[in-house]
């Protein structure tokens, strides 16, 4: 295997005038067929919207926070412990979607949108199913979830509305993950870029409305928070309900698509089934934190919730890159390609590496100021500024291996980075929070400090195995 792809491969658009060129058929929403498109070129035709995409979704998680910080740290407390729970609704939603999008996009390369249309229904199908099962007991079980993760009776008192429609309401964040993953499967990024910019432009109109009392809206505290949320995100599932069915996308599903298909279910659930193990392992991964966490109060719990907050609004862009590497790998293996699948992810890593190191060093530099956004409450200050500090040492690192999991999920080898997840999270991270924040005595820095050293570890063993090219023979 080469080091390099081939220049006339991986050359990227040469002159200014041409890259913006390119930039802006990138938001025109223009078919383009990524299997013979130049690779540079390709790439940022799919990058451009996908890192808008997720810089809405970095939005979001900013201002909810923001907002939501003016009720003091027992809110954001709530908002950090009830998300921990919903990262483990988002793992089950984004492993079906990595399936999602490694199918759709073989199917694409292949030249058979008829079948893509047929995956698609069937995983909006399976999707509806799962969340509404998740939803009916997470909802129900809400407040004893917010006190076995170790908040005290106040925080459960303040928090179970909240914690109620989040849980219970979880279908309209499921259905945008997966019908996203499809139109990006497809190669349709902008309209996966439009609806995250509906649902979570609605969602920051929104919050301080329903949180606050604005207007004739009602004053909900930090439940408004959540209502805000659901709704935004509800309209943003009716939008891509309203492209998915034949409204400028390349991916048509008629009713019959929806029918079930025992035969697609079981392939999505046999590839999804290791993609939600992947995303469980690391979720849970940080769900064990928080627990940790929480045994040192609630400054603790806030201060890193402000941090990772803060770390989501820089990792978000760069894994519209990482997505974008992982259609242009799944289009390209089922075009039989796999030269420049393997091109695609070199070209990634190298933009993703450089995007996060900088914005890794003016995180360090900044991690103070940052901070004192969302809080003047010195302790939880404090938390934050070292959370922020501590985390951000590694982001070069978190893009080279978000884009190098990206490239083993693009090609349907969703078991490769779940065992990657296994040993460097649950294996590696949660037990070395602990032992360096209890045993060793470094208290919650020591949980802030096996962030980047576990990230780490999973990025250098991920390029081990990514050089060693197996992802390429994956069938999908």
């Amino acid at each position: 295997m080469s080091d390099s792809p081939a220049p006339e491969e991986a050359s990227a658009p040469k002159t200014s005038g041409t890259f913006w060129r390119s930039v802006g058929q990138s938001l025109k929403g223009e078919h383009h067929d990524y299997t013979s498109e130049p690779l540079g070129k390709a790439v940022l035709l799919l990058a451009v919207p996908m890192v808008l995409e997720m810089v809405m979704e970095s939005l979001f998680a900013i201002s909810d926070v923001f907002w939501v910080s003016h009720l003091g740290k027992d809110a954001v407390a709530v908002v950090g412990l009830t998300e921990s729970i919903m990262t483990l609704i988002y793992a089950v939603a984004i492993g079906i979607s990595i399936a999602a999008t490694a199918i759709v996009s073989r199917r694409i390369g292949e030249n058979d949108p008829d079948k893509a249309s047929h995956s698609a229904g069937q995983i909006v199908l399976a999707g509806l199913g799962i969340s509404a099962g998740i939803g009916i007991v997470l909802g129900w079980f809400a407040p004893q979830i917010l006190r076995g993760m170790g908040a005290d009776e106040g925080i459960v008192a303040m928090g179970s509305d909240f914690a109620r429609v989040m849980l219970g309401g979880n279908t309209t964040v499921f259905l945008i993950f997966l019908i996203n993953a499809i139109f990006r499967g497809a190669g349709d990024a902008v309209i996966a870029m439009r609806t995250l910019w509906l649902a979570n432009g609605l969602n920051i109109v929104l919050g301080p409305c329903f949180i606050f009392g604005w207007g004739p809206f009602p004053e909900m505290g930090v439940t408004g928070a959540a209502v805000a949320t659901n709704i935004g995100r509800g309209i943003g599932v009716i939008y891509q309900l309203w492209h998915l069915t034949g409204h400028h996308s390349r991916i048509r599903v008629l009713p019959r698509h929806f029918f079930p298909d025992r035969e697609v279910l079981a392939t999505l659930m046999s590839k999804a089934g290791s993609g939600i193990a992947q995303l469980l392992i690391s979720t849970t991964s940080w769900v064990g934190l928080f627990k940790i966490l929480a045994l040192f109060g609630s400054s603790a719990l806030a201060g890193y919730t402000i941090a990772i907050r803060i770390v989501i609004f820089a990792l978000m862009p760069a894994m519209g890159l990482s997505n974008a590497g992982a259609t242009l790998v799944g289009q390209n293996l089922g075009a039989e390609k796999p030269d420049r699948a393997e091109a695609a992810i070199r070209m990634a890593t190298k933009y993703n590496t450089l995007f996060l190191g900088i914005v890794g060093l003016l995180f360090i530099a900044l991690s103070g100021p940052l901070v004192g956004l969302f809080t003047h409450e010195p302790d939880v200050h404090a938390f934050g500024t070292r959370a922020l500090w501590v985390v951000s040492l590694a982001f070069p690192l978190y893009a080279a291996g978000m884009c190098l999991e990206g490239a083993f999920n693009g090609a349907g080898d969703t078991w490769t980075p779940t065992r990657l997840n296994l040993f460097c999270l649950w294996l590696g991270q949660v037990p070395l929070a602990w032992l360096l924040s209890m045993p060793l005595g470094f208290g919650p820095t020591g949980v802030f400090i096996a962030v980047p050293v576990s990230f780490s570890a999973l990025a250098v063993w991920s390029w081990v195995l990514f050089r060693r090219g197996k992802w390429k023979l994956q069938k999908v």
